[in-house]
């Protein structure tokens, strides 16, 4: 039977605690678990699109499926992620070995991935261990949902967002100009602006305005993926943090999404429609200029008829506007 002393736990839990980003905190979830209880296999599946078929992996230690994610392990996962119950799993791929799924939930209790461990030969403590150390995780969660969230919406709010930005910052300034390749993907930032918004404030009221932020959100937050930054800045200005291929990939993601709100109906208000600005992070710049390059083309948009989504980037190379570089502000032809 695997003991474990007060002291190495209450350890760990300060250390788990210590987190306050979502996703470290689910990788220390799992190391804790591995370090205590399961020296086995210990991998987090995460769900790729929104009906739970497919899934990508962050590996903690050894590995549930050496080769690939089996269609079994897909299904048991799928299982777990929507019935939000513990889950087994007999692995045929490696000798029937048993894995045992536990789904980690959000902060508003939704399964938002599985944890997969290999289960231990002695691990007569393990599932409430397990079990216990999830309810840690789970309250935890909750608590940094609430400082980090937007109480209307449930999207990151505005002081979450230096704090992605400046990580993501970072992470470009730290990069190995050498070792870059031909695969590599770029991050973007876009501003989204619900057009004439104060028109269905003033013609319905502030409880239907509310609505329609509440289900724009939620278009949004269903219509990107998983690992996409979403924030409410306030008001009927929303921000995204995208990573994306190449700069034609994030015109048609970001117009596609532009296209489903112009196509949604709205209770009592009908339709809506929203203009974006977006612009590419550069390994020397700051959240604030980023900002003010989406927002000019925020701005172009807005006047140029709304219901357009335009790269600044690409009113640069177009002749439409002008950077001064010595000051930095923008010039419209």
């Amino acid at each position: 039977m695997t003991t474990i002393n007060t002291q190495e736990i209450l350890s760990r839990l300060i250390e788990l605690t210590s987190q306050r980003d979502s996703n470290t905190l689910e990788i220390s979830l799992a190391q804790t678990l591995f370090d205590l209880v399961a020296p086995g296999a210990v991998v987090i599946y995460r769900s790729i699109n929104l009906d739970n078929t497919d899934f990508s992996s962050t590996l903690l230690n050894g590995d549930i499926s050496r080769d690939q994610i089996t269609d079994d392990l897909k299904h048991a996962l799928s299982t777990c992620m929507q019935s939000g119950e513990p889950h087994s799993f007999r692995n045929k791929a490696e000798k029937y070995e048993s894995v045992l799924l536990y789904p980690i939930k959000g902060g508003k209790n939704q399964t938002i991935a599985v944890m997969a461990i290999l289960e231990p030969d002695d691990g007569v403590d393990f599932h409430s261990i397990t079990e216990k150390l999830l309810k840690i995780y789970q309250n935890f969660v909750a608590l940094i949902h609430e400082n980090e969230r937007d109480t209307l919406t449930g999207l990151l709010n505005r002081k979450t967002f230096e704090i992605k930005i400046n990580k993501i910052l970072s992470s470009l300034h730290s990069v190995d100009r050498e070792s870059e390749n031909e695969n590599q993907s770029f991050h973007y930032l876009a501003i989204f602006d619900i057009d004439h918004f104060k028109k269905v404030n003033d013609q319905f009221g502030h409880l239907i305005g509310d609505e329609v932020l509440l289900l724009f959100s939620q278009l949004m937050t269903n219509n990107f993926r998983s690992q996409d930054y979403l924030f409410r800045f306030g008001g009927e200005e929303f921000v995204g943090l995208f990573e994306c291929p190449n700069d034609e990939d994030i015109f048609l993601v970001l117009d596609r999404f532009r296209e489903k709100v112009s196509n949604y109906t709205f209770p009592q208000v009908g339709q809506v429609t929203i203009s974006a600005g977006y612009t590419k992070l550069t390994d020397n710049d700051v959240s604030a200029n980023l900002i003010d390059r989406a927002d000019v083309a925020l701005y172009y948009a807005k006047n140029h008829g709304r219901n357009l989504v335009i790269g600044h980037e690409k009113l640069i190379e177009s002749g439409e506007l002008e950077e001064k570089k010595n000051i930095g502000e923008i010039e419209f032809f």
